[in-house]
């Protein structure tokens, strides 16, 4: 048993002195005995106790349970209280200050004992469990203030990041806005010198040559910028679902004229046109885009000489495309990338691109709300199936 500086706050002498005499014997200290609230009070402003043994009713204005409110508040001392009685109204009036034992007189020293003992193990333990906490709370502010600070960098980083990819896509819109202007310049003289080049002229097969290069090179040049701003536009969050009527036939044309156009290896486009609707309502650009891309693709990667199949049909308000090629194809291993920008296959070759078609396709689809599925087999060719919603 450890020694203890105990104050007794007792009105009743002979309980008082009992009191002492037991506490005194198990060799604590008894730092006074107060017989009022007031003069308690008075004892704790001069001597530090461990522990007072408080007893309830009391003589004066202040009882031992106001006592021991104050005590709580100013000197955070452990109170075991004191009372003859045990029944629940005095109960409910102890519980209120958080007292750290209750003890009812008469009671024996054994006990009396264990109270105090179990007192101060409940206050060192309390204390230990609030040093804990108010060390937790100040880690807590730590890092809540080191969070902020992080915050606020990031914050800064990427507002600064925002400002940059804004710049990027205004110097990238404004760099392909004025390319297209002397492309197209240069587009309509090769065209010309083609016109020329029928007539009779002593270069005419120079001229016809050098003249179909030009108008390829500056096609392949045009679709390229075209790619760019498109994604500009993407980037931007510019890129919107815009749905306007689609004359079927003549949209059909365009785009398998425009494909032919572009053809360089001898590989022809068979096109399965299904029982279409004479007009259709979707994004006309939007869809031209996908259907324009994989047809290419399927064209540019295929052998010289074999034959692409293009498909189309409505079923159930949905357009449905297939786009088959018995081309290289695309390796297993990087079929998982096919749709991230600038991703060209291992296996393409010499074969020119800029690896933008099909995530072009992509992000086309996701403002469609259409889906795409694909096989491939490397050498062997592959198959595109996009379901689109029209009306």
């Amino acid at each position: 048993m450890f020694t203890l500086k105990i104050l007794i706050v007792e009105d009743d002498s002979v309980s008082a002195l009992l009191l002492q005499r037991a506490l005194e014997k198990n060799a604590h200290q008894i730092i006074g005995i107060a017989d009022t609230g007031e003069k308690a009070l008075e004892i704790l402003e001069e001597n530090r106790a461990d522990i007072v043994m408080m007893d309830i009713n009391l003589a004066g204005e202040l009882d031992g349970i106001k006592t021991t409110e104050i005590i709580n508040e100013k000197f955070d001392i452990p109170v075991v209280y004191l009372s003859a009685s045990s029944d629940a109204e005095t109960l409910n009036k102890v519980v209120g200050t958080n007292p750290s034992a209750y003890v009812i007189k008469p009671f024996n020293i054994r006990e009396l004992n264990m109270v105090i003992e179990l007192a101060i193990f409940k206050d060192r333990k309390e204390k230990e469990l609030q040093k804990l906490n108010n060390e937790l709370e100040e880690k807590v502010k730590q890092r809540t203030a080191e969070l902020y600070e992080a915050n606020k960098e990031l914050t800064k980083a990427l507002e600064k990041e925002r400002e940059i990819n804004e710049l990027k896509s205004r110097i990238v819109l404004n760099v392909s806005h004025g390319f297209k202007t002397p492309l197209t310049s240069i587009l309509s003289s090769a065209q010309l010198l083609q016109i020329y080049a029928e007539k009779d002229h002593p270069f005419k097969q120079k001229i016809a040559k050098h003249a179909f290069k030009i108008e390829n090179s500056v096609r392949a040049l045009n679709n390229l910028l075209t790619s760019v701003l498109f994604f500009g536009k993407a980037d931007e969050n510019k890129l919107e679902f815009k749905p306007k009527k689609i004359f079927t036939g003549a949209f059909v044309k365009e785009l398998i004229d425009t494909v032919n156009a572009g053809i360089e290896n001898e590989v022809t486009i068979h096109a399965e046109i299904g029982d279409m609707p004479k007009t259709i309502t979707s994004d006309p650009e939007l869809v031209y885009q996908v259907l324009e891309n994989l047809l290419s693709n399927a064209v540019k990667y295929s052998k010289d000489g074999k034959q692409v199949q293009f498909k189309m049909n409505i079923e159930e308000g949905k357009l449905k495309a297939e786009v088959i090629d018995k081309g290289i194809g695309i390796p297993k291993s990087e079929q998982g990338k096919l749709f991230d920008r600038f991703f060209r296959a291992k296996n393409v070759g010499i074969v020119e691109g800029s690896g933008l078609g099909l995530s072009i396709v992509k992000k086309c689809l996701e403002v469609l709300n259409g889906e795409i599925e694909f096989q491939s087999e490397q050498d062997k060719g592959t198959k595109f199936q996009v379901t689109i919603p029209v009306k």
